[in-house]
């Protein structure tokens, strides 16, 4: 993944590039040559030998002579090239799979156009070209299940590469380092002393893997450094889409948007400008205390930055063109990340913490962000109990996470859905809890009189009836039941 390239890093790139005595499995030279098949299959090939050559990008470049390298300029112009109506760049994205990132650079040497297209490495998974996988063997394009050994090599090296260890940024000095990330904010949110100088600045950047030496000189930034502290996320090339949306609808629908911002800082340095922002946006609930009249947010802060937190941490990161949405509605308010969970949503509230991106999950721990124990769901829960709100619903689609916080509601306004759902996520908070549910917790859980027990007794058959929660003690009279969630029962 790559910075923005200005003219200058794009010439020296080049430079270097021709000074290899001869095509290598991640570069490939061209004059002419651009038919859009073969620049796909390419970039399937050179992306996933870049990934077994550890390199952190791969290049095609036309205007280069094959043999002597020697600049001769090309008459290709990937900005006016259409396969059909569509332009070249959308049509090898939509072909790819998974969708890395690739990036066309045009620039002029001597009057001699040059492009340079530079792709980002495979991860996790072999990038393929209209389902086929290629790979280069020497200098040539082959497909890759015709080289057992290559592809599983390939394999072991992606299963090895967490995204945190990837690079976002190669190859810069020192003053670049501390011009793309917020070092000030490492220091302060650890509460360590700003250093005396440049090199005590790196040193600890370096101690927490946030940079890394490149082997040419210079520094490389880890994607950890970059999506924790960027001072601008949409300098990372492949990081930008990565940066928190959040969106204001008028009223319950998507049809008409009052307000939509895109974060820019990393997630570590503008965690709390986030949750300052998102509860600026928040409508507000007005309450009755013994004839005082008090206005208080609509939703818990606390609750918003557990669920916040746990959709930044959790996401799946290898999925592009997509990240964290916030979307804010009259009646609710939504959290989306890319990514299904690493466990059962109804399971939420009791699994041990389990995270698809650990290196960055221990940083936010580090600065207080979330907790090392757990998920943080058992806050949500017992937030939305304690303000008396309808229960969090937590739902799954092909490729995203949800979680939905939902504006006060009396009882008799929830529907089933709600009542069973509020009743097995306070059977879940007891249990873990080291206690049990019963009519009168539930009944407190609701806001209810003594008087209308019979009222939690119907919502607690509900709940039997749809299986998520069990009798703990049969034998016991119904009035002093106990009532554990399906995962309890022995």
């Amino acid at each position: 993944m790559s910075i923005d390239r200005n003219p200058d890093y794009l010439v020296s790139l080049l430079h270097e590039l021709r000074s290899y005595p001869k095509e290598t499995e991640w570069i490939e030279f061209k004059t002419n040559k651009a038919v859009a098949q073969d620049i796909g299959e390419y970039i399937s090939a050179l992306s996933n030998s870049a990934a077994v050559n550890g390199r952190s990008s791969a290049y095609m470049i036309w205007g280069i002579e094959d043999n002597s390298h020697q600049i001769v300029g090309t008459t290709f112009c990937p900005q006016e090239t259409k396969v059909g109506n569509e332009e070249l760049e959308n049509w090898l994205l939509r072909l790819l799979e998974p969708k890395i990132d690739f990036r066309f650079h045009e620039l002029n040497i001597d009057d001699k156009p040059i492009v340079i297209l530079e792709i980002t490495p495979a991860y996790r998974h072999p990038v393929r070209f209209k389902g086929e996988e290629y790979i280069r063997i020497g200098s040539y394009k082959k497909k890759l299940k015709d080289y057992p050994e290559k592809e599983r090599k390939l394999w072991r090296i992606l299963d090895a590469v967490p995204f945190e260890k990837q690079i976002a940024a190669e190859h810069i000095n020192d003053d670049e380092v501390l011009s793309l990330l917020d070092y000030p904010a490492y220091f302060e949110l650890l509460k360590l002393p700003l250093p005396e100088n440049r090199l005590g600045i790196l040193e600890a950047l370096s101690s927490d893997d946030l940079i890394v030496e490149n082997d040419g000189g210079g520094w490389n930034i880890t994607n950890l450094g970059a999506i924790l502290f960027a001072k601008k996320l949409e300098s990372f090339q492949g990081l930008k889409r990565k940066a928190v949306r959040v969106i204001q609808y008028e009223g319950t629908g998507r049809i008409k948007t009052i307000r939509e911002e895109v974060g820019h800082k990393g997630y570590a340095s503008g965690f709390e400008g986030l949750i300052g922002f998102v509860n600026a946006l928040l409508p507000t609930n007005e309450v009755i205390h013994q004839a005082l009249r008090e206005t208080v947010p609509m939703y818990p802060e606390l609750a918003i930055r557990e669920l916040i937190a746990n959709a930044l941490i959790h996401q799946d990161f290898f999925q592009a063109g997509t990240g964290p949405m916030i979307e804010i509605f009259s009646n609710r308010m939504e959290i989306t990340n890319p990514g299904k969970p690493l466990v059962p949503t109804d399971r939420f509230l009791d699994s041990p913490p389990k995270s698809r991106n650990e290196a960055l999950a221990s940083f936010m721990r580090r600065i207080g962000v979330c907790e090392e124990r757990g998920s943080g769901i058992d806050k949500v829960v017992f937030e939305t109990e304690f303000y008396q709100l309808p229960a969090p619903l937590f739902q799954t689609t092909q490729e995203h996470t949800k979680a939905i916080l939902f504006a006060h509601k009396k009882l008799k306004e929830m529907d089933k859905q709600d009542r069973v759902r509020a009743c097995y996520l306070h059977a879940c908070l007891r249990y873990v809890q080291h206690n049990y549910m019963t009519n009168t917790s539930l009944r407190e859980r609701f806001g209810v009189e003594s008087k209308n027990t019979a009222m939690i007794s119907r919502i607690i058959k509900e709940a039997l009836d749809e299986g998520v929660i069990y009798i703990y003690d049969e034998s016991v009279g119904t009035k002093a039941r106990k009532y554990i969630p399906w995962w309890a029962r022995q």
